[in-house]
């Protein structure tokens, strides 16, 4: 029973992975807060808000879901506006109090008038509330939780504008709560989607991005973004929380370890033991986020090594490869894939420089850090534009 369970293929459609990250949240949020208004744990606010917005763009720039309702056409504004958003919640979380109340004021945006709005769309629409209610069965649940998760979201939303609007236990409380019907959410659409596997597919619009090559853009923007930050704040410029910084990569890290099996090291098939242990990541990536430096250590010795794991390996089996063509004097490599192999060895070279430097400390100064880290963000995008000029060319040949 437990080898099957080991090696069976967890087919978890990346909308679902999204939606069991954000109920992960709202659940560890509202546990923490028990502990944060009993005055047991300290609270990093911005870091919440900001891993929450990241969410929101997560699913904008991946599913093409907005916090208004879903969006037929994934067309390149929408893109960019999801980069965007990704951009606020990186800020927040990494920059305290930067952006002041924006943060605060997009999130009441997707909590209070989207989760109106949405639950309007639920009611009035004839192929939602009434039809699914008709169905009966496991659609009659579904009606349900939709109803309860809109409804409970507007009710946030006013705790966004009035802390003191219920008790401190009370908000605890409705944040897991809410936490807990997202994720009662995506079982439901789990089973849903088994007996209906049509139901899982979704049109890419006009910028033609598959799901994986996605969270490769916003990675990358994430890392571009990271080093800009990090060169002000190496000079005492900004102040900055390296605690949700660690937190917000492991996250992203484990969303592409549900979702597509990618690890830094290599990718592995999607088993529920894969699946298990990436989840069990972003957990620790939350908590990073909500409570500062309770899992610093922890976490900055994991990604070090991930980073440093997934750099010597990749580049030791591509030199290899490299050695094998000159060796048989291979002629016909195209020019795309030359790009492509000196690509992947500046970004494996990258990755071992900034997990070596979190191993070590002041072994790499900050400013230098920052550098290094915005360089990799910026081949790792150049690395997305040859993957889909190497898409085109399969493409024309076929």
């Amino acid at each position: 029973m437990r080898d099957r369970w080991s090696s069976k293929k967890a087919d978890i459609p990346i909308d679902l992975v999204i939606l069991i990250i954000a109920g992960m949240t709202m659940v560890i949020a509202g546990l923490l807060l028990f502990a944060v208004y009993a005055g047991i744990v300290p609270y990093y606010e911005n870091g919440l808000y900001g891993l929450l917005i990241f969410i929101y763009a997560m699913q904008i720039t991946v599913l093409g879901k907005t916090p208004f309702g879903d969006v037929s056409n994934r067309s390149l504004p929408l893109l960019i506006l999801g980069i965007m958003v990704a951009c606020v919640g990186i800020i927040t979380s990494f920059i305290p109090d930067l952006l002041k109340n924006i943060p605060k004021v997009i999130l009441f945006i997707c909590f209070g008038p989207g989760g109106l709005l949405l639950l309007l769309q639920l009611f009035l629409s004839k192929d939602k509330f009434p039809l699914w209610k008709k169905k009966g069965g496991i659609f009659a649940i579904l009606a349900v939780n939709c109803a309860a998760i809109y409804s409970l979201s507007v009710f946030i939303s006013l705790l966004l504008i009035n802390k003191n609007f219920v008790t401190g236990r009370f908000t605890a409380f409705s944040v897991l709560l809410y936490g807990a019907l997202i994720l009662s959410l995506s079982v439901v659409l789990f089973r849903i989607y088994a007996l209906h596997p049509a139901s899982t597919q979704r049109p890419y619009g006009e910028t033609l991005l598959p799901d994986d090559r996605t969270v490769i853009l916003i990675t990358g923007v994430f890392m571009v973004l990271l080093g800009i930050l990090l060169i002000p704040v190496s000079i005492g410029l900004l102040p900055f929380s390296g605690s949700a910084q660690l937190g917000l990569l492991i996250v992203i890290m484990s969303i592409q370890m549900v979702a597509f099996g990618n690890t830094p090291i290599r990718s592995f098939t999607r088993t529920w033991p894969v699946v298990s242990v990436g989840l069990f990541f972003a957990s620790m990536g939350i908590v990073s986020c909500i409570i500062p430096n309770i899992l610093v250590p922890c976490l900055t010795v994991i990604i070090a090594l991930l980073n440093i794991g997934g750099g010597v390996i990749p580049l030791t089996k591509l030199v290899s490869s490299r050695l094998r063509d000159k060796r048989a004097e291979r002629t016909d490599v195209l020019p795309i894939i030359t790009k492509l192999y000196l690509t992947q060895i500046t970004l494996n070279v990258l990755s071992i420089i900034f997990g070596t430097s979190m191993l070590i400390k002041n072994l790499i100064p900050g400013l230098v850090i920052g550098v290094v880290l915005t360089a990799n963000g910026v081949v790792l995008l150049y690395l997305l534009s040859i993957l889909s000029e190497i898409d085109k060319i399969k493409k024309s040949m076929a």
